[in-house]
C-alpha cells in the first residue's frame, strides 16, 4: 500500500470514529500533497510525500514554539496534536550509529576529502535518508567529519 493511499484510509477512519483532530490533520496533510501534484503536474510517490510531510512538520514545531512563546498554549497544543498525526507517516529515524555510517560510506563513495565539498557528500545522502533524519544535524556531522 502507498503512503497516499494509507493516508486516505486513515483519513476514512477518522471519519468513521468522528476524530475531528486526527480528521482535520490527515485533510490538511491531503490538501498540501494535492496541491504539490496540482503545481508540478505529477503523481506523488512516497518519497516525495515524506517530504511534504516534513515541511508540514518543520512549520508546525515553528509555529507551536511561536505560540508557546507568546503564551498561547491553546494554539501550541493544536499545533503539538498535529505534529503527533503528521509524525506518524514518517519513516522510522535511523539511529546515531546509522548515521554516522552512513555519512563515512558517503564521504568514500563521493572522494570528499575537504569541507569545500560538503555539498557533494550531502547530495549523496539527501536522497537516501529524506525524512529519516536531521538535515541540519546531518550537515554539521558531515561538516565535522571532512574537518570544517
Amino acid at each position: 500500500m502507498t503512503l497516499k493511499a494509507r493516508i486516505t484510509e486513515d483519513m476514512k477512519s477518522a471519519m468513521r470514529a468522528k476524530d475531528a483532530a486526527r480528521l482535520g490533520a490527515i485533510r490538511l496533510l491531503q490538501a498540501a500533497i494535492k496541491q504539490r501534484e496540482v503545481d508540478e503536474r505529477i503523481e506523488l510517490n512516497d518519497a516525495q510525500v515524506v517530504a511534504v510531510i516534513e515541511k508540514m512538520l518543520k512549520q508546525r514545531r515553528d509555529s507551536a514554539r511561536q505560540y508557546a512563546a507568546a503564551g498561547r498554549d491553546d494554539l501550541a497544543a493544536t499545533e503539538e496534536s498535529e505534529i503527533a498525526v503528521l509524525q506518524i507517516y514518517m519513516p522510522q529515524p535511523l539511529s546515531d550509529a546509522e548515521i554516522d555510517a552512513a555519512v563515512i560510506d558517503a564521504i568514500a563513495s563521493s572522494g570528499a576529502a575537504s569541507p569545500k565539498e560538503i555539498g557533494k557528500v550531502m547530495g549523496v545522502l539527501k536522497p537516501a535518508l529524506a525524512g529519516r533524519a536531521d538535515m541540519g544535524k546531518l550537515s554539521a556531522l558531515v561538516k565535522q567529519r571532512l574537518g570544517g
